[in-house]
């Protein structure tokens, strides 16, 4: 059992974890949330979501100015002055003009080809929130239209143009290669560790295979049960600090922080 005494640091995924899969809602995690907050246990976001995007749900969820992993740890966010999302800045478009070249052997659509409307259809987004969602630095959103079996050559043409493609809970995502929330939660992490002077004990919560790499790295680990078709497998040898929940969403979050963290009466 971990202590809530010791140096800990949560670090979460968002969609499908945190946040309910279908209405974004996180009511069943708000007591753990109140709680970290009282014992100032840092909450780090770890999430394919966009800075744009994270950046208020961080005030919502009064964690506004700590550091944070967006795009799947494409873009970390360590200090305040890095906070200012550059939306849609030259690595995005340059990614994007990769992608555009393999849309003549692969059938697939981007973020960037749709309009905020139509992100908000698919995703049940406001309007405002699929806006945000669009304002990308440094990954491509896609949604994949080929059939299946060609993924493999799909990620082997990417791979030529320095691109690594990773699924999310509800799309696929692709990214410069040697990006990950594994990569990224350590750069964070040691990050913090200079500035506080104290390497802190970590627990991940995500639902997704592209949590993995996160979930591979933290100490304890919270897989919460997914939609995804394709399984969250970890290759970690300490079954004991890895636990699958039976809930989904924020009340499957509730239950991993519950499994760890819950103090006798």
């Amino acid at each position: 059992m971990v202590s809530l005494d010791q140096p800990l640091l949560i670090v979460t995924d968002l969609d499908g974890s945190l946040l309910d899969h279908h209405d974004y809602r996180w009511d069943a995690a708000s007591e753990w949330l109140a709680r970290l907050k009282q014992n100032q246990i840092p909450l780090v976001i770890c999430s394919s979501k966009t800075a744009a995007e994270i950046i208020p749900l961080q005030k919502k969820l009064g964690i506004a100015g700590s550091p944070f992993i967006a795009e799947n740890g494409a873009r970390i966010v360590l200090e305040a002055e890095d906070r200012r999302s550059e939306g849609q800045g030259q690595a995005y478009l340059a990614l994007c003009q990769q992608l555009k070249g393999l849309q003549a052997d692969f059938r697939f659509t981007g973020f960037h080809d749709f309009s905020d409307v139509e992100v908000s259809r698919f995703t049940g987004l406001t309007l405002a929130e699929a806006s945000q969602s669009r304002q990308r630095d440094a990954s491509e959103v896609v949604l994949w239209r080929d059939d299946a079996a060609r993924l493999d050559e799909f990620r082997a043409a990417l791979h030529q143009h320095g691109l690594a493609l990773t699924q999310g809970g509800r799309f696929w995502h692709v990214m410069p290669e040697g990006c990950g929330k594994g990569h990224a939660l350590q750069t964070l992490q040691q990050h913090l560790a200079r500035r506080e002077g104290i390497t802190r004990t970590t627990i991940g919560l995500g639902d997704g295979p592209n949590d993995v790499p996160m979930l591979e790295y933290v100490d304890y680990a919270v897989v919460i049960k997914g939609f995804s078709k394709t399984p969250v497998i970890l290759t970690r040898d300490d079954e004991e600090n890895v636990y699958h929940t039976a809930h989904v969403g924020p009340e499957g979050w509730r239950e991993g922080l519950d499994y760890f963290l819950a103090q006798p009466d």
